[in-house]
């Protein structure tokens, strides 16, 4: 999930928005008007892919979380 999250990051630092909000724009087809330049059609796509890549991801950590517990899913290291 982090390596997705600093993925979102350059894209929210390109772009100015969270992706949280460029989705929701997106999946309500309120940026419909760039998809005439190549570059951020692109973009988006793969932002809108690595965005809900990560919202398996993190549905699948909180059900983790939910069924197993934090003890049982934390991974400690032992210390030597």
């Amino acid at each position: 999930m982090k390596l997705l999250e600093r993925r979102l990051t350059l894209y929210e630092e390109k772009y100015g928005v969270l992706s949280a909000d460029f989705y929701t724009a997106l999946t309500r087809g309120s940026l419909s008007h760039y998809d005439a330049f190549d570059e951020t059609r692109a973009d988006f796509s793969r932002w809108k892919g690595i965005y809900e890549t990560w919202l398996r991801r993190k549905e699948a950590y909180a059900r983790q979380l939910q069924e197993r517990g934090l003890a049982e899913t934390l991974r400690v290291q032992p210390a030597y």
